[in-house]
């Protein structure tokens, strides 16, 4: 990943990740909390791929397992968003930009399904059952319910804030640009050439002629004779 993303990438985690625990917390909502952490992977697992979904979401999880108050087992989390940010990532499309909004809010509501039920399942491998007791019906439902209405107003804008890093020549793979200088370089210093080659033929050209009318004149007076310096003339 480029250093812009890197930086991006962990602004945008770090900020959802104070909101989440001062703020979303805090409400007591019925059922599950909005996981704005999950809407910062799934709009930046879209715009950078799978690869860079993955590692983001495996940050981002483990940034989570370790701030206060969690209370569970820690890379619990981050097993969860990196499963979660490489399978949304591979629904980047190739040309990098989305035509409807359908697949970033399908992406929210199959990341917020996968997300709770991967995250109950770690939890009964290592012998957490809380989610059987709260329910994990009512958690499913209400994660989906919340992700999806809090995601029309995060997962546009960071979509948007990624893709800038991605246009910037300066911070992409370098290829279109690259292409792009070559093809100048080589157009300018082939038509250059040829500008030279013809300049030089007119050259040799007109003085071809000025040779040729010098020879001409010459024969056109055969009985003229010339002039030798330094020799007297009989």
């Amino acid at each position: 990943m480029r250093l812009n993303r890197i930086l991006l990438s962990t602004a945008l985690v770090v900020v959802a990740l104070v909101v989440q625990v001062s703020v979303f917390a805090r409400l007591h909502l019925p059922g599950a909390v909005p996981d704005l952490l999950l809407l910062v992977v799934v709009g930046l697992a879209i715009v950078y791929g799978h690869t860079a979904g993955a590692l983001i979401g495996f940050g981002a999880g483990l940034l989570a397992d370790l701030a206060p108050p969690a209370d569970h087992a820690t890379g619990r989390y981050a097993l969860v968003l990196c499963l979660i940010g490489y399978l949304v990532g591979l629904a980047k499309p190739e040309s990098g930009q989305l035509r409807s909004a359908t697949v970033p809010m399908l992406a929210v509501v199959g990341a917020a399904i996968a997300s709770t039920l991967l995250y109950a399942g770690v939890g009964s491998l290592v012998g957490d059952t809380a989610a059987r007791h709260v329910g994990l019906t009512g958690l499913v439902l209400t994660a989906a319910v919340y992700d999806l209405l809090l995601a029309p107003f995060t997962v546009p804008l960071i979509m948007a804030v990624a893709r800038r890093t991605v246009a910037d020549p300066l911070t992409g793979d370098g290829t279109a640009v690259a292409a792009t200088g070559e093809a100048a370089y080589r157009r300018d210093t082939g038509g250059s050439f040829r500008l030279g080659r013809i300049s030089r033929k007119g050259r040799l050209g007109g003085r071809t002629g000025r040779i040729g009318g010098q020879r001409t004149s010459l024969l056109a007076k055969p009985g003229r004779k010339p002039k030798l310096k330094g020799v007297k003339r009989l």
